[in-house]
């Protein structure tokens, strides 16, 4: 593996859809690494150990939590943001480093997406929304306007949040909700309304 070029840590069904992302761009990517490799080929790419630095890299791996611990314990000088081709990102947004947006998401004017984010498949944000590091926001969610979204929060597939609503950190919005008032941190919540089921320790 070329010290210089992109790596994926992470060899997951996250990693398989962020290939196709760079194949879209023409990006070349020169290995995939994993903590526990089950295989030694993944997507004919040959799977590798972790090493403590890389030049350029994105941590593909869709658990929040995981990604956030490995961002912080591996020295890379540049995280790659990947934007798939078909996505509809505003000029007057922000995107941060390492993030990945997906297949038909759209973003909108002055959204400001984070750090090692994912916006899935036809995700939608709308304007003036904040999206803090490391949140996934899943494939077909519908995030209003002025929403904001804390760290490490998880959006389930097709959920829908009104706009204005604040979402704390470390949550899990299941699947098909729809949030129509602020949610607190480190929660689960679900249900149309949605509603707090238990807190996490």
């Amino acid at each position: 593996m070329r010290e210089d070029s992109l790596i994926l840590y992470g060899a997951g069904g996250h990693c398989k859809v962020v290939i196709d992302i760079l194949d879209a761009l023409g990006k070349e990517v020169a290995g995939i690494v994993d903590d526990n490799p089950r295989t030694d080929l993944f997507m004919n790419f040959r799977l590798e150990t972790p090493k403590n630095s890389y030049r350029s890299a994105i941590i593909t791996i869709g658990n929040c939590k995981i990604r956030e611990a490995i961002a912080n314990r591996i020295d890379v000088e540049e995280f790659f943001t990947a934007v798939h081709p078909s996505a509809i990102v505003s000029p007057r947004s922000r995107i941060g480093e390492g993030t990945v947006v997906m297949q038909g998401a759209v973003i909108q004017a002055c959204a400001n997406i984070g750090n090692h984010c994912i916006i899935n498949t036809k995700a939608s944000v709308g304007h003036d929304v904040v999206v803090h590091d490391f949140v996934h926001v899943a494939s077909g969610a519908t995030v209003c306007g002025e929403v904001e979204i804390g760290a490490c929060t998880w959006l389930g597939a097709g959920s829908v949040v009104k706009q204005g609503v604040k979402i704390g950190r470390n949550c899990m919005i299941g699947a098909g909700s729809v949030v129509v008032k602020d949610i607190p941190d480190n929660v689960v919540a679900f249900g149309n309304p949605c509603h707090v089921v238990c807190a996490y320790d």
